[in-house]
Formats: structure tokens, sequence, C-alpha cells
């Protein structure tokens, strides 16, 4: 049973209608807010599936009210999946452009970029949500592998219930400790704004090495031009190529450069506008790229440097488990193609290690530069060097990657294990493509077209991997939260707290940190099972209990 939640256009609160296996709705009720809570707890009981227009609408509203939801489907994420997905009919395509559906909630899209969901507050402006789920039922059912897009929208759907919980409950995040590391870092904070003192004290060190005592070393054209009247011959200022240069300058610029940013990406500003309550609470976009995986609007939490992360404190009596997964794009790769040998060289080991045992490659680094070129289509260097040995070992698992990168070259699409399906080109490519491969085209015509084939063909090759180990991922949390439910109660409840691609961090309980870390495994091995059933493919994780961040 489907039950579609959205607000109420006659009174303060929401209306519930019941909806059976094709959406056909099927009887409705209007709860008020204090009612909400015990209704949908009951409801919630009974394994209904809830479903929303867009779940950061309303579930934030249903946290604060300690209401916490077991399954749903959110309508905007799946429409996004299905409208692009090879595995549903063209009959059954929901228009890239845009219709009413799209238009009504692109209508209360913020200066910010975020939906204002308080403007969508019911009556004729509302897009019909029955009708919507009614339409992506249909699409599921015509697909030519429904059981894995199933799979698919429910992973996906969760994945924003998770996010909304997240930012709810927090990082647990120490102030007064993440000022002490910018005093130490940086000096005082500054009383009328400016660059701290180690940073001022660093640039009048870069403006005396290169005799510019004007320069603002901030400004990249102004910093170039002194690098190169001092004789210093570089294209950029990035770390790699300043470091290629021996001057004096080049220490104190690389300092200033890694202070620089810890003050402008994590620095006091930061703090004040992410930090409240002594909780990060970071805003996550799920499905934020097109692979899947999931981004952040402002606050950086896919980026949170190794300067910071002893701030990240448990509180008293509780602590953390943090996990990631171990080379998760090579097994992913592995089980999609079905390559037993490459799934055996990691089986129940370091994957990379397991290359080397295997005689595939002489080194673990070579092991590592060998999978990454494939994953993500080195054609130089050491990558190409060693390609080919893989190419050898293990054919079924290179030769996936491989097609997906003609594929793209061709301009197709392709899609992951469980059906999300990469864009296509856009026109310009195509008519770069078009104009190399005519009779007349010129050697530039030819060369920009085998650069574009080629670029694309770099996207998609690393799209099916990319996009395969975010389904993984989110089946693993999906997995995990229901095994997270069971472990405590009320505030004493186990909860993830943070999420980056590969790995999660749960903050728990002292007394239930064990019980945690098993749930953890356990649901990385459901997750597998999930995708790829019995095929012998492993997901092992490093797993620690810690109640700082930094010492994970």
């Amino acid at each position: 049973m489907h039950v579609v939640i959205e607000p109420s256009p006659t009174i303060s609160g929401l209306r519930l209608v019941d909806a059976d296996e094709t959406g056909q709705a099927a009887g409705e009720v209007d709860v008020s807010w204090d009612e909400a809570p015990t209704v949908l707890a009951q409801r919630d009981q009974e394994g209904v599936r809830w479903v929303f227009g867009h779940t950061a609408e309303l579930y934030p509203q249903l946290v604060e009210r300690g209401v916490r939801l077991s399954r749903s489907h959110d309508l905007a994420l799946c429409r996004t999946i299905l409208r692009r997905s090879t595995t549903v009919p063209s009959g059954e395509v929901f228009p890239e452009t845009g219709d009413e559906w799209d238009a009504a909630w692109e209508a209360a899209r913020g200066d910010d970029g975020l939906t204002g969901f308080a403007e969508l507050t019911g009556g004729s402006e509302r897009p019909d949500a029955v009708a919507e789920l009614q339409r992506q039922l249909a699409a599921v059912a015509a697909s030519t592998r429904p059981a894995r897009l199933r799979s698919l929208l429910a992973a996906e759907s969760c994945g924003a219930l998770i996010a909304v919980e997240i930012r709810y409950d927090g990082l647990p995040w120490r102030r007064n400790v993440h000022e002490r590391l910018l005093t130490e870092a940086l000096g005082p904070r500054p009383v009328f704004g400016g660059r701290p003192a180690v940073l001022e004290r660093l640039a009048d060190s870069i403006r005396t090495e290169l005799d510019a005592p004007g320069l603002n070393p901030d400004s990249h054209a102004d910093l170039l031009r002194a690098l190169r009247s001092a004789g210093i011959t570089v294209e950029s200022t990035s770390k790699w190529e300043l470091q290629r240069h021996e001057h004096p300058v080049i220490e104190p610029l690389l300092r200033y450069k890694s202070l620089s940013r810890l003050m402008t990406a994590n620095g006091w500003a930061w703090l004040d506008e992410w930090v409240h309550d002594d909780r990060f609470r970071p805003e996550y976009i799920v499905a934020g790229v097109v692979t899947g995986r999931w981004a952040t609007d402002g606050g950086g939490a896919l980026q949170l440097p190794a300067q910071i992360r002893p701030a990240v404190v448990a509180d008293e009596g509780w602590t953390f488990v943090i996990a990631d997964a171990a080379q998760l794009e090579p097994r992913i790769v592995a089980a999609m193609a079905g390559d037993t040998a490459m799934a055996a060289a990691g089986y129940g080991t370091d994957l990379y290690q397991g290359l080397v045992d295997a005689g595939t490659v002489d080194t673990r680094q070579h092991a590592k530069i060998a999978m990454l070129g494939a994953l993500y289509g080195a054609t130089t260097g050491e990558s190409a060097r060693l390609m080919p040995r893989l190419m050898r070992a293990y054919p079924r698992a290179t030769g996936l990657v491989e097609a997906a990168a003609r594929a793209g070259e061709r301009g197709e699409q392709v899609t992951t294990w469980l059906g999300r399906s990469s864009p296509e080109p856009s026109e310009g490519w195509r008519a770069v493509t078009r104009a190399g491969a005519q009779v007349t085209a010129t050697p530039a015509d030819e060369r920009a077209a085998r650069r574009a084939a080629r670029d694309w063909g770099r996207f998609t090759r690393n799209f099916v991997a990319q996009g395969t180990a975010a389904e993984w991922a989110l089946c693993w949390m999906a997995e995990l939260r229901h095994r997270l439910r069971p472990l405590g109660s009320g505030e004493q409840h186990p909860h993830l707290v943070y999420f980056l691609h590969d790995e999660l961090v749960i903050h728990t309980p002292e007394q239930s940190a064990s019980l945690v870390a098993e749930a953890v495994r356990d649901a990385a091995a459901a997750a597998g099972r999930g995708l790829f059933g019995d095929f012998p493919i492993d997901f092992p994780l490093d797993v620690a209990i810690e109640c700082c961040y930094a010492d994970a």
C-alpha cells in the first residue's frame, strides 16, 4: 500500500491518500499536525510506503515532531531516474524539458536554488501527486528490469529520508576545539576582518622573496605575474607545479595557500554559519551528481579536511562507529561483469594486494595505478603501460568499462546495474563529432571530434562504475538504517550523522558500539547480496570505534 502524504488544503495538517499497487486512490483523510505523529506511526507499522512529492518539503517537520518513517517513494527523485533510464520503454518516458509537475516545483525555487516548499501548501497550484505516482508505477511495470528499478527507486527515496535525518541530528562538533585549531594555525581571529597574523606574515615573506611589495597573494593573476617576473616559469599556481621549482618563495607560498584554504573553507565564518548547538548540520543534495552521488548545498560536508577533524568529538557517554568500504568501485565492476577471477583476487583481502599475489602486477602501487587507469580511462604514463596486464588477466571486468567508453564515444547512453542512465551528450557535442566525420572535415575538425569523443567516453566509462557504487552505498545506508532502529530507543538511539560516498559515521551510545559495528558489516553484506545475488564478491570495510573522528 502506498500513502501519498501532502499538506492538507482544508486544515493545518496533512492529507493522507491511500493508493493501491497501481497508484489508484483508495481513500483519503486529513490529520492535524497534533494528530500526525500518532497516526503516521500506526500506519508506518503496517508497512506502508509513504509517497512524498519532495521528501524535503514535509519530512523535516515530521522529524522535528519525533516521526521517523520506514519506507518512502520520492516522486521528484524517482521521476529524474525514470525519465532518463534506458530500461523504461520510450512510450513511458517523462518529458526531459519538464511539464506541469516540474513547473510547479520550479516556480517555488528561490534565488538560492532551494525549493521554497512553504509556498506549495495545497490547492490547485500543487501538482497531482496521485496521478504522478500512477505514471511512475506504470513506467516501472513496463521496464525491462522492473525488480532492479524498484530497488533503485526505494534506495534513492530512503536516501532522501536519511539526508533529512542527518541534518536534524547533526554531526557532533566542538566549537572550542575548532577555534583552538584555527588560532594555532592562523593566529587570533582578526577583530575587523582581514588576514590573521600568520597569513599576513607569510604574505610579507612572499612579497619579499618575489620583490613585489604591493602583491596580493590572493590574486591569481597578480601572483602569476610576480612569479614569472622572478624567473619562475609556471602556467598555474597549483601545488604540483610550484613544487617542481626551487626558489625561496615556494615554501612560504605553499604554506600560505594551504592556510588560506583552511581560512576560506573552514575558518571562523564557516564555524559561525554551520555549527550551532554543538552540531554541524550538512545540507545534502541526494543525487546531486548525475551518477547518483550526493552533493551538498554549502557547508562543504564532502570535504572535511584532516586539520579540523579533531573538532568532531562524540557526546559524553557516546562514541563514533566509522566505516568505509575498501576499493569499492573495482569490486563493483568485477561483480557487474561477472569476473570471477578479479572477484577472487580481492575476496577477503585487499584487492590491490590480491592483484599482486595473483601475479598480475608486481607492486600494490602498480595495481592501484592500473585499476584507476581502467576506471578513469588513463591513456598515458604508467597507467597506459600497466593496463594491458590488467586486460589480459581480467578481460570481463576491463571489457565492461571499455564497452561503456566506446558507447560514450558513439554518443550513446550507458546504464548502471539498477537502472540509472547517463545523460545524452549535448547538441554541441554532436555537432563537433559530426563535423569531424564529414568527408570535407579539416584536420582541426577531426582532432576536435576525437577529443570530444574521448572525453565523453571517459565520462561514460566511469559512470557505470561510480553510479553502481553509489547504488550500493544507498542500499548499504538503507540496510543499516533498519538495523539501527532496534539497537536503542528514544534519545539513546544510534544514528547516522555523516556520509561521504563510501564512508559512514554513526553516533552511538558507548554500550551499543560493538553491536553497531556488527550491523554496519551485516548491512554491507546485505547490500552486496541485494545487488548481485550469490555472485562471490565481498565488500570489506575498515571499521573503527573512536570518540574523535580524527583518530579513525
